[in-house]
């Protein structure tokens, strides 16, 4: 499953546009910009499944890197920088990795399956 099955061509083009410099990259703005907090409970566990290439149930590190790939193969890769910033409020453990609850929670998705 795509990401465009979840997201519009233009929710997606906006949370690109948004983080399209190195070290511009913000979780919280990324997510307000391509459309996560309106997103239902259930489309969320979609969307993190996708960003969970190898279905560990966690999203490492190397996975974060190409987050942005997710949503456009031409996007940029994170750069060291940002992934750190953007696995560091999550990874309170020190695993390296984010689990499926952290990321529910940063993407305010409190809502009822719809």
């Amino acid at each position: 499953m795509a990401l465009s099955s979840i997201l519009t061509e233009a929710e997606i083009a906006a949370g690109l546009q948004s983080c399209q410099a190195a070290d511009s990259f913000h979780y919280k703005t990324f997510f307000v910009q391509v459309g996560l907090k309106s997103k239902s409970k259930d489309q969320i566990d979609k969307v993190f499944g996708i960003l969970n290439q190898d279905r560990s149930g966690f999203t490492e590190e190397e996975e974060l890197k190409l987050f942005l790939k997710n949503f456009s193969a031409s996007a940029r890769a994170l750069t060291d920088a940002e992934t750190k910033a953007f696995l560091a409020p999550g990874d309170s453990d020190e695993t390296v990795k984010l689990e499926w609850m952290i990321f529910k929670h940063w993407s305010n998705c409190n809502q009822q399956s719809r």
